[in-house]
Order: C-alpha cells, then sequence, then structure tokens
C-alpha cells in the first residue's frame, strides 16, 4: 500500500513530485518566464532610450548656454579673479539684487561706514565691502560696453 494508483497509472506522490519539478505538464511555465523576459527586456530598452534622449537634451542646452554668455562670460570671469569675488557674491554682500549704480552706491556708502574701526566696526569686512564695489563696478563697465558694442552699426 505504498503508492496508490492516480492517473496514468503513477502514483499520487510521483505526480506531485514530478509537477513540482517542473515535469510534463508545466508547459504554461514556460511561456510564462518567456512573456516576463520579453516585458524586461522591452521595459529596459525603453528605458535606454528615454535616458539617452534626456542625456543628448541636457548636453545640447548645456553647450547652448555657454555658447549664449559667450564673450561676456569671459570678461566675467577675469573680473571674478582680479578681485577675488563672483558677482553673486559681490551682490550678497553689498545687498542688492540687481545692478544699479545707485543702489550699489548707498548700500556701499552704509556699510563702509558702519565697518569703520574708528566706531567699532571691522577692517576685514570693510575690505570685503571694497572688494565686492569694485567687482560691481567692473561689472556695470562690462556691461556698458556690450550696449555700446550692440548700439554700434555693423561694419559692411
Amino acid at each position: 500500500m505504498g503508492t496508490e494508483a492516480g492517473a496514468g497509472g503513477r502514483g499520487v506522490r510521483e505526480s506531485y513530485l514530478a509537477g513540482r519539478q517542473g515535469g510534463p505538464g508545466r508547459p504554461e511555465n514556460a511561456q510564462q518566464a518567456k512573456y516576463l523576459a520579453q516585458i524586461i527586456v522591452m521595459g529596459m530598452q525603453v528605458v535606454g532610450r528615454a535616458f539617452a534622449r534626456a542625456l543628448r537634451q541636457e548636453f545640447a542646452a548645456s553647450r547652448a548656454a555657454a555658447d549664449a554668455r559667450g564673450r561676456a562670460g569671459h570678461q566675467s570671469a577675469a573680473a571674478s579673479n582680479l578681485s577675488g569675488l563672483s558677482l553673486q557674491e559681490a551682490q550678497q554682500i553689498l545687498n542688492v539684487s540687481k545692478l544699479s549704480p545707485e543702489e550699489i552706491q548707498k548700500n556701499y556708502e552704509h556699510l563702509f561706514k558702519v565697518n569703520d574701526k574708528s566706531v567699532g566696526g571691522s577692517f576685514y569686512l570693510q575690505s570685503k565691502v571694497v572688494r565686492a564695489k569694485e567687482r560691481l563696478d567692473e561689472e556695470l563697465r562690462i556691461q556698458a560696453q556690450e550696449d555700446r558694442e550692440k548700439e554700434q552699426p555693423p561694419k559692411t
């Protein structure tokens, strides 16, 4: 009475084990695995193409931004190297958001007086204020020069 006869003359236990081991009668699992593999491959292709497209667009945008900065970017970078401050740092020090000569001068005079050593200020901070004003003045000069170049008629 070790095994009972099941379908096809095999015992119940043998039929069960054959099914568990991927034996006959289980082709739907192989088909499902094939479909799953195809779905994964297609998904990876879609993600790969999207990533490549995004990378190309980012590269093109970066190149366009660099071209737009053009020569003015080189002049601005040179001015940053001379004063040791970037344009943004200089604007933060003098607390100006746009390059207005009147606002720059007003904030410069106030911060210079407040940081005067004779009234308990810091020579270091006063020096930073002076450097920031020099940097912003240089940026204003660069912008004025660019405006003059744009206004001149093209030479033929």
